[in-house]
């Protein structure tokens, strides 16, 4: 049982770290904005890429959590 909580844990952590980088990405873009056009085109671009990886990275890790209850509880 508290295998299962440690690998939960550090799923979230995970996850907790990758939506600090996906943010400080993000304020990075924002301030590239301002900056010219070019940017602009460039930081939508990246802005839509990086809503897609989030989107698999949360699938992933749905579907790695729903195989390590399996897993744990001989499903």
């Amino acid at each position: 049982m508290q295998n299962l909580f440690k690998q939960i844990n550090a799923t979230i952590n995970g996850t907790i770290i990758h939506f600090i980088a996906s943010g400080v990405i993000l304020v990075i873009a924002a301030v590239l904005i301002v900056w010219t056009d070019f940017f602009l085109r460039l930081v939508i671009g990246l802005l839509v890429i990086i809503v897609a990886y989030m989107f698999f990275y949360l699938a992933y890790k749905t579907w790695w959590l729903k195989r390590e209850i399996k897993k744990y509880l001989k499903l």
